[in-house]
């Protein structure tokens, strides 16, 4: 009875291990095609069309030997070290809210390229500096947190990031500054006593990653509710919704149109990951054209990774491998898309 319940015993060890134990990797695997006019809503803007624009997901697992094992040996599953998903010294937290403000800055750049290409009315307010990550020995670890957004340095108004580095960059080691900090719409003063920024040529600093933190105001006014995607992918096609409820034209031409793609504030699409298993994802869905970055692929990236190729290359490979109908678009900038639409003939 005893040897028995050793052995059970042993089993559900191994089967809790199998299962549960999390690898310094993740399982990326096709996601979904979800439309983007149940994500955006323009004021008093035009919903009457016969097709519809995609934004493409996903699905990102952390790997447990089990869903190791399985995504091995299957088809169109890619098993991604942790050091490719997640920045140095970025924890889950951080790389959620990183993910999550990447997002917003998509949405952000959708709004001012779409409303500069229709020649419609736009204000931004710059509202400081946002935390991405704060740097493990840093001056501000266990002070500043990911997420905060730093909108004072010893009483200077701080708006933009040119702002916060010109004021650290006059301060020394030791010197001590106050910051005046919004953590989740609550004002924090905090003081930080500046060191050396871990792993630097000897700088002195905060000891933090971090981006500017802006907002745009539009008319007519655009909701873009979004809160559980996370990444910059969508930023193109949250741009043709955008701009297809702003005109009175039906931009889609009654299609099923899918893509994928960062929307860059002068327009140009940058690469993304993934692209590969969104494409899966969009046949499977029924899509009928596919919009993919046609990013550069410098000499300087190839050194780094001798078989990278284009979002555009890989997607047309694995359009041919899956033996899909679905049309495979490349497009470098918001011009590119559109011009590909108004040449478009309507669908019958």
């Amino acid at each position: 009875m005893k040897k028995k319940l050793a052995i059970i015993a042993v089993a559900f060890v191994m089967f809790s291990f199998l299962m549960f134990y999390k690898l310094d990797s993740y399982i990326m695997s096709p996601g979904s095609a979800y439309d983007v006019s149940e994500f955006v809503s323009v004021q008093n803007g035009d919903t009457e069309d016969k097709g519809t624009f995609n934004l493409m997901t996903v699905s990102m697992m952390r790997a447990t030997p089990i869903l190791y094992a399985v995504a091995y040996f299957k088809e169109h599953q890619e098993i991604m070290q942790l050091n490719t998903v997640r920045q140095k010294e970025e924890d889950d937290e951080e790389y959620n809210i990183r993910q999550l403000k990447l997002m917003t800055d998509s949405q952000f750049n959708a709004l001012y390229v779409a409303f500069s290409r229709a020649e419609l009315d736009y204000n931004i307010t710059w509202k400081g500096v946002y935390v991405l990550n704060v740097l493990t020995g840093g001056a501000a670890e266990g002070i500043v947190k990911a997420g905060d957004e730093i909108i004072e340095v010893n009483g200077q108004r701080i708006q933009k990031q040119s702002e916060l580095v010109e004021v650290i960059s006059k301060a020394q080691q030791d010197d001590e500054v106050e910051l005046v900090i919004n953590r989740k719409n609550e004002l924090l003063t905090k003081n930080v006593q500046l060191k050396e920024i871990p792993a630097s040529d000897g700088r002195v600093g905060l000891g933090i990653m971090f981006t500017e933190s802006k907002s745009i105001k539009t008319d007519p006014k655009v909701n873009i509710n979004a809160e559980d995607i996370g990444g910059p992918s969508a930023g193109l096609m949250f741009t043709l919704e955008i701009l297809n409820q702003l005109l009175d034209e039906d931009l889609t031409k009654g299609y099923a149109v899918a893509g994928t793609g960062e929307m860059n504030e002068n327009g140009t699409v940058g690469r993304i990951g993934g692209v590969e298993r969104k494409v899966v994802a969009a046949d499977r869905d029924g899509m009928e054209i596919f919009f993919a970055p046609d990013d550069e692929i410098t000499d300087e990236m190839r050194q780094y990774n001798p078989k990278i190729e284009s979002n555009y290359a890989a997607a047309v490979k694995t359009a041919e491998e899956i033996g899909t109908k679905m049309k495979i678009v490349p497009v470098k900038t918001i011009d590119d898309a559109l011009a590909y639409l108004e040449a478009l003939q309507e669908k019958k």
